[in-house]
C-alpha cells in the first residue's frame, strides 16, 4: 500500500518533534521549517532535513503558505503536516497545497470552512439533532439585538466572537447593566483578533466543564470517537492542564457525547483527526456543542495514553489512503492520563513571559511519564513565539495513581535559567478540590480565592505567635523568669506553646 516517504512539518516547538517522532517510527524521512531565531531549535536538529523560511515575525515565516510549499518542493517532500495553530486550520493553505500537488495531512478546506465559523458550526450541529446552549445562530446586528436576545435566554449570557477563538472577543455578563461595555470589548477584541467584529450571545451555562470528543475518519466512511478530554482548567480561557477520562463521565454520558460528535463529522463529511468540543453542566449532567477543532489538539496525548492509539500514526495513514486501524468496537479506555502544559512564563509575576537561554534542564523519568518537549538544556526560549516549552503527561491505573505520579514527575523536573509554570502545577496537584474532581471552568478563580485565603490565614496566624511569643517572653523576663521550654524544644517554640498557638 502506498505510503509517503518524505513530509514536511510545518510548525515549531514540542508538536513538531511529535510528528517527526511519528513518521521515524514509520520511516518517513521528515522536513523542517524554521525561522531566524530558531535556525539551533530542536525540530530543526531533528529533521533530516530543514528550510529557512523567513525572519521572527510568524507572519513572513511560520504563516507564509508559500515559503512552505516552496520547501516541500525543494526537498521533495509529498506531503504536509500543519500541527496545530499557525495554518493548521486555513482553508486557503489546504488550497494551495493540494494545487502544488502535495498532500495536507489534515480535513478538506470545505469541512474547515463549516466548522471554522462559531455561527455556520452551531447551525449545522442543530442540523444533525446536537444540543447547543441556547442563544443566537446569526451575528448580533445591534446592542439592542443583544439586549432582546440577553432578555430572552436569560441572564447571564456569553458573548463570543463569531470567527474566532483562544478567548478572544469572549464576554461573560452577568447582568444587564454590564451588556453595552461587554458588547464594545468583545467586537472590538473580535475586530482586533480576527478582522471581523460579529458577534454572538450564548446562554452561560451554570459551573460548566469543558469537555471535548476526539473524533478520527478516513476517507473510507469508516467513523470513530476515542472518548473524551477533560479541560476545564482554563486561564484566560486558555487550557493548562487535561485530563482523560473525565471524573464526570460514566460510560452512558461518554457515549451519548461520542455519538453526538460523530454526527456532527459526519454532517461536514470530515476525514482526519479532529476534536468536537461541548459545555456540560455539573450540575445535571446536560451537554451542549461548543465548537469543532479541525485539526490535532495539544493534549492528544493523553488520549493516546489511555486508548493506546497514535493519532498522529493514523493521520497519516489516513492521508495517505489507508482505513483506521481499528473500529469504535475496539476502542477501550484504560486508565487515567493527565496532561500538564509547561510553559516559560513567571507565575509569581502575573504570569509573564520568562525567555532567555535554559541553562539546566532535568526531565522526569520512570513509570508512567511522557514529556512531549519541544527544548532542550542550553536552549533559547524566543520572546517571538508561544512560550509552551513541553507537554508533561502522566498515567496510572486510575485517577489517583496519575495524579501520584505527575507530583512525583512535577518534582522531578528541573529547568533553570528560565521561570516556568511547574511550581504552579504543583500547588494545583496538591488542592484538594482538584483531587477531589470537582472542576469547572472557574476552576482556577476559585484555586487562587483559596491560595489567598490560605496566605492570609497563615500571615495572621504567624503574627499571632510572634505577638504571644514576645509579650511572654516580655513578661517574663519582667519577673526574671525565663520560659519554660519542654525537652528538645526551643525558647521560641516554647513560648508559642504556652501562648497556646502551634508552633509553625
Amino acid at each position: 500500500m502506498f505510503m509517503f516517504k518524505k513530509i514536511l512539518i510545518a510548525n515549531r516547538g514540542e508538536i513538531a518533534v511529535r510528528v517527526m517522532r511519528a513518521c521515524r517510527e514509520m520511516g518517513i524521512s521528515t522536513v523542517a521549517v524554521y525561522s531566524e531565531p530558531d535556525a539551533d531549535a530542536l525540530h530543526v536538529r531533528m529533521a533530516d532535513e530543514a528550510c529557512l523560511i523567513g525572519p521572527a515575525q510568524s507572519a513572513e515565516s511560520y504563516l507564509r503558505g508559500d515559503k512552505i510549499i516552496a520547501a516541500a518542493k525543494e526537498t521533495g517532500a509529498e506531503a504536509i503536516h500543519p500541527g496545530y495553530g499557525f495554518l493548521s486550520e486555513n482553508a486557503g493553505f489546504v488550497r494551495q497545497v493540494a494545487d502544488a500537488g502535495l498532500v495536507f495531512i489534515g480535513p478538506a478546506p470545505e469541512a474547515m470552512e463549516s466548522m471554522g465559523g462559531k455561527i455556520s458550526a452551531r447551525k449545522i450541529a442543530i442540523a444533525a439533532g446536537v444540543p447547543v446552549v441556547p442563544g443566537t445562530t446569526e451575528p448580533l446586528a445591534s446592542f439592542e439585538d443583544a439586549q432582546k436576545t440577553a432578555v430572552e435566554v436569560g441572564y447571564p449570557v456569553m458573548l463570543k466572537a463569531a470567527a474566532g477563538g483562544g478567548g478572544k472577543g469572549m464576554r461573560l455578563v452577568d447582568e444587564p447593566k454590564e451588556l453595552r461595555s461587554a458588547f464594545d470589548n468583545a467586537r472590538s477584541e473580535a475586530l482586533a483578533g480576527f478582522g471581523d467584529d460579529s458577534v454572538y450571545i450564548e446562554k452561560a451555562v451554570l459551573k460548566p466543564r469543558h469537555i471535548e470528543i476526539q473524533v478520527i475518519s478516513d476517507t473510507h466512511g469508516n467513523y470513530a470517537h476515542l472518548g473524551e478530554r477533560e479541560c476545564s482548567i482554563q486561564r484566560r480561557h486558555q487550557k493548562v492542564i487535561e485530563e482523560s477520562p473525565s471524573p464526570i463521565n460514566d460510560a452512558d454520558l461518554r457515549a451519548r457525547m461520542g455519538e453526538c460528535a460523530v454526527k456532527v463529522a459526519k454532517a461536514v463529511e470530515y476525514v482526519g483527526a479532529g476534536t468536537v468540543e461541548f459545555l456540560v453542566s455539573d450540575v445535571d449532567r446536560s451537554f451542549y456543542f461548543l465548537e469543532m477543532n479541525t485539526r490535532l489538539q495539544v493534549e492528544h496525548p493523553v488520549t493516546e495514553l489511555v486508548t493506546g492509539i497514535d493519532i498522529v500514526r493514523e493521520q497519516i495513514n489516513i492521508a495517505a489512503g489507508r482505513e483506521l486501524s481499528f473500529s469504535q468496537s475496539d476502542v477501550e479506555m484504560r486508565g487515567h492520563a493527565i496532561e500538564c502544559r509547561v510553559y516559560a512564563e513567571d507565575p509569581e509575576n502575573n504570569f509573564l513571559p520568562s525567555p532567555g537561554r535554559i541553562r539546566r534542564l532535568r526531565l522526569p523519568q520512570g513509570p508512567g511519564v511522557r514529556d512531549d518537549g519541544g527544548v532542550y538544556e542550553g536552549a533559547d526560549v524566543s520572546i517571538h513565539y508561544d512560550p509552551m516549552i513541553s507537554k508533561l503527561c502522566a498515567y496510572g491505573r486510575d485517577r489517583m495513581e496519575a495524579i501520584e505520579r505527575m507530583r512525583r514527575a512535577l518534582v522531578e523536573y528541573r529547568v533553570e535559567g528560565i521561570k516556568t509554570t511547574i511550581p504552579f502545577f504543583r500547588e494545583v496537584l496538591a488542592d484538594e478540590v482538584f483531587v477531589a474532581g470537582t472542576l469547572d471552568t472557574g476552576f482556577i478563580k476559585g484555586f487562587n480565592e483559596r491560595r489567598r485565603e490560605s496566605d492570609v490565614a497563615i500571615e495572621a496566624e504567624d503574627l499571632a505567635t510572634i505577638a504571644a511569643a514576645l509579650e511572654f517572653t516580655s513578661a517574663s523576663k519582667a519577673k526574671g523568669k525565663q520560659p519554660a521550654a519542654s525537652k528538645g524544644e526551643s525558647r521560641w517554640a516554647s513560648a508559642a506553646r504556652i501562648a497556646g498557638l502551634r508552633d509553625r
